[in-house]
């Protein structure tokens, strides 16, 4: 029986998936359980799988292409089956607009792999002669003009990702994507907005013009938590981060805090006895906020563990969609980039979402005494329909006692 391909909703937000590669072209024979398309959207690159067998009679949507969530991509059918009456009721699909320009890009020439490494890279093939690698992994060896083949794969299964593209461009970054290409000098272009970032643009919106924001930032003494860090480094071979404990340290606090963990409902409130904890994740045309699932009866090591999966197939658009879903809470640090202090938007419908800056170095009283020390800002950003200005200050209040007393964190019972 003839069926329709629909374009499916791969998140909350979603409302348009881009078709990023078709795995077969009309006429090939398609089995249930294939992969039959990779999709973009909003949070995430997607596969999705075939749900019928039969032969991919017609693709109505190109690679590059929008749809629309439930519009028809394709129809599989038997090689003889009569299409015409699906083919007629499926609306024109809209033209792909064509893509500017690309400056052009230096030529990145790798060695001829070794034969060590020819083994290596062999494990990154399938058995139908397909590379396995990422989509965004595809999308650097494109636009740098690298030979999947040449490249030994470093992810699941012999994978190609990110990290395995950029060490084959010897160690440097990979150039900026197009949507971020310098623009000529006395010139202007205009830039289509990826899925992820009109999603962003949308929401943000959202959420400056419901919610009514105010801030509260405390400075934090952070010497006791780097001494602690560091032992927790000395017994665990995964170096823990600062985040980490942070992650640790919040949803301890929140525990004892339910107006902050909370969200608004109209005409009440939804207080939340787990702590879902969500952490920013710069991509190259947004970013992502993966969650943390029940932090709070987690520890530091299993946070850390779970952090560096999720982060890195954040990277890889490889998130799945109750992955990105789901948060009470959110944490977005910048410290890493040496900003001292910033003001962050909440992620709805959360209440509160807490903005992070660097570890400075600096002159601090201590005993009546001025030495040096290690302190960061933090602003906790509040939804004012549900979280008073002395709520916030006491959930600050808290949270800094736990990174600043870091023993509390680690669980005894």
């Amino acid at each position: 029986m003839a069926t329709k391909v629909a374009m499916p909703k791969l998140s909350d937000t979603m409302t348009e998936g881009v078709i990023l590669k078709w795995r077969y072209k009309e006429g090939d024979k398609v089995k249930q359980g294939e992969t039959l398309v990779e999709i973009e959207s909003d949070k995430a690159d997607m596969e999705l799988e075939a749900f019928d067998s039969g032969i991919l009679r017609k693709i109505f949507v190109a690679e590059g292409g929008k749809a629309a969530i439930g519009a028809p991509i394709a129809i599989i059918a038997e090689a003889n089956e009569d299409i015409t009456a699906l083919l007629k009721d499926t609306p024109p699909t809209p033209p792909v607009k064509a893509q500017a320009a690309e400056p052009q890009r230096p030529v990145v020439t790798t060695p001829p792999p070794s034969p060590a490494n020819t083994a290596a890279a062999s494990t990154t093939q399938r058995t139908d002669g397909r590379i396995k690698a990422s989509p965004l992994a595809r999308k650097l060896a494109t636009e740098n003009r690298i030979e999947l083949r040449s490249v030994s794969g470093s992810g699941p299964q012999g994978r190609v990702i990110k990290r395995d593209i950029e060490a084959a461009l010897g160690g440097k970054r990979s150039p900026l994507p197009q949507s971020y290409a310098p623009v000529t000098p006395g010139t202007a272009q205009d830039v289509e907005l990826s899925p992820i970032r009109k999603t962003i643009a949308k929401r943000m919106t959202e959420s400056k013009q419901t919610a009514p924001h105010f801030y509260v930032t405390v400075e934090i003494d952070m010497e006791p938590a780097m001494a602690f860090r560091e032992q927790l480094n000395k017994i665990y071979e995964s170096k823990i981060s600062f985040t980490d404990i942070l992650v640790k340290a919040c949803a301890t606090t929140l525990m004892s805090h339910p107006h902050v963990n909370a969200t608004y409902l109209g005409d009440k409130m939804r207080q939340y006895g787990y702590a879902h904890v969500a952490v920013a994740v710069a991509l190259d045309d947004g970013l992502v906020t993966p969650v943390l699932r029940n932090c709070e009866q987690k520890g530091i090591a299993r946070i850390n563990q779970e952090l560096r999966d999720l982060v890195e197939r954040a990277r890889n658009r490889k998130l799945k969609p109750d992955e990105y879903s789901g948060a009470t809470f959110t944490i977005s640090n910048l410290g890493m980039f040496g900003v001292d202090e910033f003001l962050a938007i909440i992620n709805p419908p959360e209440g509160a979402i807490l903005a992070v800056g660097s570890i400075e170095e600096k002159p601090v009283v201590k005993a009546g005494q001025i030495t040096i020390g290690h302190t960061m800002r933090v602003t906790l950003s509040a939804d004012h329909r549900i979280i008073d200005g002395a709520v916030a200050a006491r959930f600050l209040q808290d949270l800094k006692t736990h990174l600043e007393n870091p023993v509390s964190l680690v669980s005894i019972s």
